[in-house]
């Protein structure tokens, strides 16, 4: 079965950096488009940055500047780092297959970003 576990969250100050980690079992690297999403309390589940195989990456425009994704296949692990965290940006961080996978979900890392 196919899994994804995310890894690197915590509590750091506004101003500070954190990398989180997604570490995929099975096949689900031919799979083109991974991407990191988060859910902050009481909004939806958004996209936050995508990556493709070729190593093509899209943020949105709340974190671009900001976060950068990567990937190392021979790892299977997807890597988001984040930097100039905002208060903003406090939420669960998914990471899932773009468009989502339903059975994917994980349980998330948690960021928490103090002013």
């Amino acid at each position: 079965q196919v899994q994804v576990v995310e890894s690197g969250g915590g509590l750091v100050q506004a101003g500070g950096s954190l990398r989180l980690s997604c570490a995929a079992s099975g096949s689900i690297f031919s799979i083109n488009r991974m991407g990191w999403y988060r859910q902050a309390p009481g909004k939806q589940r958004e996209l936050v940055a995508a990556i493709t195989n070729s190593g093509s990456t899209h943020y949105a425009d709340s974190v671009e500047g900001r976060f950068t994704i990567s990937r190392d296949n021979a790892r299977n692990t997807v890597y988001l780092q984040m930097n100039s965290l905002k208060p903003e940006d406090t939420a669960v961080y998914y990471c899932n297959t773009v468009p989502a996978y339903l059975e994917l979900w994980g349980q998330g890392t948690l960021v928490t970003v103090s002013s």
